[in-house]
């Protein structure tokens, strides 16, 4: 790593503190989080998708799994041919990778290796669509994660690539959010104000 590549690598660690901070102590996270959860609806309707891939909120995230649940449901009353499905992510910490097990209300969980709850013992299935929590964005689609890198690299192995959306508050828009080399851009991006991504 060179000077500027650790610079970068210190920035992005003061800028991931700062927007953490920020959300957790957000005063309005409870109305932000129900327009966002409209945001999420409207936007689910009319997608083809039968299987979507979410994440267990943590650190002030916002929650997909209600509006998730209620896009099942949905599908329930459309009487589709196939069942909607819903995934949350299984992290293998020793190899670094990241499956989807079905998620249902009150299914079975336990702790993973980080200490987030996962389904236990449900069935790995595979997204057409992915949301993935943001912990800051920026123009272009760009996601800043937690720095772990298990998003960009699940990715790149996923056949074929969902659709991948970001789901963050208003309050995580960074203007001059500067991507890295490996950073893959999300399709779209929706927060409390609507879709932010494309624009």
């Amino acid at each position: 790593m060179n000077n500027s590549d650790e610079q970068q690598a210190l920035e992005k660690k003061a800028l991931r503190k700062a927007l953490l901070e920020q959300r957790l102590n957000l005063p309005d996270r409870l109305q932000r989080a129900d327009l966002l959860q409209r945001v999420m609806r409207i936007w689910l309707v009319g997608r083809p998708d039968i299987v979507i891939g979410a994440y267990w909120p943590i650190k002030g995230e916002f929650d997909p799994l209600p509006a998730l649940h209620r896009w099942k449901e949905d599908g329930e009353l459309l009487d589709q041919p196939q069942r909607r499905r819903i995934g949350l992510p299984v992290v293998d910490k020793v190899n670094k990778t990241m499956t989807f097990h079905a998620w249902y209300p009150g299914c079975p969980m336990e702790e993973d290796a980080y200490g987030i709850p996962k389904p236990k013992d449900t069935e790995v299935i595979v997204p057409t669509l992915l949301f993935a929590p943001c912990v800051g964005y920026g123009p272009g689609g760009f996601r800043l994660g937690y720095g772990g890198g298990f998003y960009d690299r699940m990715l790149s192995t996923l056949q074929p690539k969902p659709v991948t959306v970001g789901l963050g508050f208003g309050v995580g828009f960074v203007p001059d959010f500067e991507p890295e080399a490996h950073d893959m851009p999300l399709d779209a991006i929706l927060n409390d104000y609507g879709v932010v991504w494309p624009v």
